[in-house]
């Protein structure tokens, strides 16, 4: 049996697996222990693992995925997003969906210095829902404005995911954040669009709030500064050159951790955002151990490099290729979270698309437009069913609104992305051009 017959065959079981709820983490070190053997023995597989942990946990990088984490677990717990929540709705709260645009637009800033779009759904959703609630908003768009808002966690830099793609696939990281911050804004803006179209064709869905005066504005826009500090020194520094993105996560974490405790955090909630981080952290770093040995036994049976030789042979238009890789992460994204389909497939596309001309790209570039397309698609998963992770966050806060009814209201947001994605297929330039502005 030839190695491309065992990979595929493998990574059958590594679904079936996941399908009867093993943890994604065991089933790739399961599925990678077990093909490695099979096509190696078990002398090659032992050698193999004595180093694989050390090469991988040893990675100087990767120390921006912890600090990512704590920084936004420290933004959770210290009263920054209910800051960001009352200044997007001063501002614009009155208009028609105004409250609903807030939470999207509060959305865009926590990620701004969280990274997570689980802790920006759970984070925004305790705290806005009761004000979509109290101004009577539809139940479906409050919880799917919500939960689609979440996903800004993970494309408004910084961002864990980008973070670890840049990990797997040896790019610059400040330059792949830079790559991510139109295309997110962008994101944000489809999604206010999405809300003024929904309470346009249902007015009821979505009532207006309150006017604010212009002082009180002013007043709640201050409160924010800090936020906007941070983000500022931290992500223009990594920009500008001034530090590496592992200072400027360094220099972040420390920012929001003063700032938590200037606005009240004490030793116990210093403790469970500790906590929080450290287990978050473990499960991210055993998918990685996870993936790497699931890699290993994929470029064992040569099954990435036939393939991506296949697809160069074959004649498909680059396009083909691509849209065939968007379909893919858009049914992976039913059953696995965005950090599991990343590292599952990057080993297998990013081959493939570098072996291909778009655009006229060159290599770099293209590296960093896939990038941004596949963690614009992949986060489409968060809201699609049947795991859409931050539609069971915000249901879950949300406890009288059913399941469907939740899904259905992320349906405007669904075409949202679609457009969004299509853009970014046919215009590389809106992730392109503020990367070789900074050249």
């Amino acid at each position: 049996m030839s190695g491309v017959t065992l990979a595929l065959l493998f990574l059958a079981l590594m679904l079936v697996l996941m399908a009867v709820r093993v943890p994604i983490a065991i089933a790739m070190l399961v599925t990678g222990i077990a093909g490695y053997v099979a096509l190696a023995g078990w002398s090659p597989l032992l050698n193999h693992l004595k180093s694989a942990a050390f090469a991988r946990y040893s990675n100087y990088d990767l120390s921006v995925v912890p600090m990512f984490l704590l920084m936004g677990n420290l933004a959770s717990r210290g009263g920054l997003s209910a800051a960001l929540f009352n200044a997007a709705s001063a501002l614009i709260g009155h208009f028609r969906g105004g409250i609903a645009m807030a939470s999207v637009g509060a959305c865009a800033g926590f990620g701004a210095i969280c990274g997570s779009s689980l802790a920006t759904a759970a984070t925004m959703g305790q705290v806005a829902l009761p004000e979509l609630r109290k101004h009577k908003y539809d139940p479906a768009l409050a919880t799917g404005a919500l939960a689609a808002g979440g996903t800004l966690g993970i494309l408004i830099p910084p961002s864990v995911v980008l973070a670890v793609y840049a990990i797997l696939t040896e790019q610059n990281i400040a330059k792949l954040f830079t790559a991510a911050f139109v295309p997110g804004l962008i994101a944000t803006v489809g999604y206010m669009l999405a809300i003024a179209v929904v309470v346009r064709v249902k007015p009821g869905s979505g009532p207006a709030g309150p006017r604010h005066r212009w002082d009180e504005r002013l007043r709640t826009l201050a409160s924010i500064w800090p936020v906007v500090a941070i983000f500022i020194v931290m992500l223009g520094g990594m920009y500008g050159g001034y530090f590496s993105a592992t200072e400027g996560a360094a220099i972040g974490t420390a920012a929001t951790f003063i700032l938590a405790v200037v606005r009240g955090m004490r030793v116990k909630g210093l403790l469970e955002c500790f906590d929080a981080t450290a287990r978050a952290t473990g499960m991210i770093f055993l998918i990685l151990l996870g993936a790497d040995v699931l890699n290993s036994f994929l470029a064992l049976s040569q099954m990435p490099a036939e393939l991506a030789g296949w697809v160069q042979g074959s004649g498909l238009p680059p396009l083909s290729v691509l849209f065939a890789i968007i379909l893919i992460y858009v049914f992976l994204g039913c059953v696995m979270d965005s950090l599991s389909m990343i590292l599952l497939t990057i080993p297998i596309f990013f081959p493939m698309i570098m072996g291909l001309d778009f655009w006229g790209l060159e290599q770099t570039e293209k590296a960093i437009w896939f990038g941004i397309l596949a963690l614009m698609v992949v986060e489409i998963g968060l809201i699609t069913p049947p795991v859409g992770m931050n539609v069971y966050i915000i249901s879950s806060l949300a406890k009288d609104v059913s399941m469907r009814t939740a899904f259905r209201g992320v349906v405007p947001f669904l075409v949202s992305d679609a457009i969004r994605v299509l853009l970014l297929v046919f215009f590389p330039v809106l992730s392109l051009w503020l990367v070789r502005s900074m050249n």
